[in-house]
């Protein structure tokens, strides 16, 4: 009956005297008989389940009684309200004098209701929280799983699947940084996983492409300076002041990879912004050569020793002995200054010499180069003009700094794949050096020969 009732109706009884809980059930049912017709008759109701079984519970204290009567119904409202009144007409239990008092009635529907309400409010606040999504974040999951997919392992480190055969990698500090870099795209980032610098990492940069990619904090500064001591470092990046990479977003990443710094312009603001390394070095050689090589001719006092000083470095050809023949107006022999100009490791273009002396091949520019062994570098443009002549050790520093991009580069050294790298990067088209290093990979829009290579192609 409980489970089908509609209704409890709650009353209340006193009785003058002690009385027992059948006591209160046959007074109702007693003084009830034949109250209401046919149709109402408590027993009757009983009998089809239409009122359920009468609960009593009754307390006796100092000679009375007091309790509490509830009975179900499954009636309808206004069948209800009458049966409930007319308990109230009881006024005798047993010997005693009674009354009884109905409270309320309750809804059992409605405290279902309630109950459901309740239940229904911690369901949505405590299981709806982690399963509703929306489009955003579910692309964000998405991408988490490819990003956590993709990640590997080099020699321990985090990094991306291409840093093994990457030509070109990007040093990070943490495998956060990694991830970040994978979520957009960037499959060639490692991670050095603190401020020591570890062995194959080291190892690592000598053989490729290094960008550094780093937090904007001292911790960024401290792992730059590290890997620039036990390593090579090529490009340089550090995220905004205060932020780390893994904060950034896509396009903040991508703007900032395109706008790298060579490691070299970090200290150009230090040392003078005016003129670069290999131009204070070109300019001292010169200047140096100039000023010594007169004094020992003039000391020795034997003017043959200038031709054969030309001969020994190399002369432009017929064209160049032609117009190094004549004497300036000073008289001072032009063969004797290009051949000083020359052992110096000097632009001809510069130091005093005359530009219609330089050479204007690049057959021309070997030998005054390579032959000559005057260790040095010269960066050319398509007319085989010299751009800038500087020591072989800064050929790297002047290819990424040259304005214009260089056309061809003549090495008096040997060819490593950093300068080779930097070379295709700037659209260099043409390299001949005295010798070439082992290549990782070489780019096919340079031709790179060798001075023995490019002598054997008359």
């Amino acid at each position: 009956m409980d489970d089908t009732a509609k209704y409890l109706i709650h009353a209340s009884i006193a009785a003058d005297g002690v009385v027992e809980r059948s006591d209160v059930v046959g007074a109702v049912f007693g003084q009830t008989e034949g109250l209401l017709g046919d149709e109402l008759d408590l027993r009757d109701l009983q009998q089809s389940s239409k009122v359920g079984r009468i609960d009593v519970q009754i307390d006796s204290e100092n000679g009375q009684s007091f309790g509490r009567i509830t009975i179900a119904s499954s009636l309808d409202k206004v069948e209800t309200a009458i049966l409930a009144a007319s308990l109230e007409t009881i006024d005798r239990v047993g010997p005693c004098q009674a009354s009884v008092e109905v409270t309320n009635i309750e809804d059992v529907r409605e405290a279902k209701r309630r109950q459901v309400i309740d239940r229904a409010k911690e369901l949505l606040a405590g299981s709806f929280d982690e399963s509703v999504m929306d489009s955003s974040k579910i692309l964000e999951e998405v991408r988490e799983s490819v990003r956590i997919e993709d990640i590997t392992e080099y020699h321990g480190l985090p990094a991306g699947p291409r840093v093994a055969d990457s030509d070109a990698i990007i040093v990070v500090e943490g495998r956060a940084d990694v991830l970040t870099l994978l979520q957009y795209g960037i499959k060639n980032a490692v991670a050095v996983e603190g401020t020591n610098v570890p062995d194959p990492i080291a190892e690592l940069t000598a053989e490729r492409t290094v960008t550094a990619f780093l937090d904007g904090d001292r911790g960024g500064e401290l792992i730059l300076r590290e890997l620039a001591q036990v390593g090579d470092v090529d490009y340089v990046v550090f995220a905004p002041e205060g932020r780390s990479v893994e904060d950034l977003a896509r396009h903040e990443v991508m703007s900032a990879l395109r706008d790298k710094t060579p490691y070299g312009d970090l200290f150009e603001d230090d040392e003078g912004p005016t003129v670069s390394p290999a131009a204070d070095t070109a300019d001292e050689a010169s200047g140096e050569t100039e000023a010594v090589a007169p004094t020992a001719a003039v000391s020795a006092g034997d003017t043959s020793t200038t031709p054969e000083a030309a001969t020994t470095v190399g002369t432009v050809g017929s064209e160049g002995d032609d117009a190094a023949s004549s004497t300036n107006e000073s008289g001072t022999d032009d063969d004797t200054a290009d051949a000083t100009a020359d052992a110096a490791g000097v632009d001809d273009t510069a130091g005093g010499g005359d530009a219609d002396d330089a050479p204007s091949t690049l057959r021309g520019h070997v030998r005054a180069i390579i032959d000559a062994e005057t260790e040095s570098a010269r960066l050319l443009d398509a007319d085989f003009e010299a751009i800038e002549t500087v020591p072989a050790g800064e050929a790297f520093d002047a290819i990424s700094g040259a304005d214009p991009a260089p056309y061809a580069l003549v090495l008096d050294g040997q060819l490593t794949q950093r300068v080779l790298d930097v070379a295709a990067q700037r659209g260099v088209e043409q390299v001949v050096a005295r010798s070439a290093g082992e290549m990782v990979k070489t780019p096919v829009d340079v031709r790179v020969r060798t001075v023995d290579q490019f002598a054997s192609a008359d």
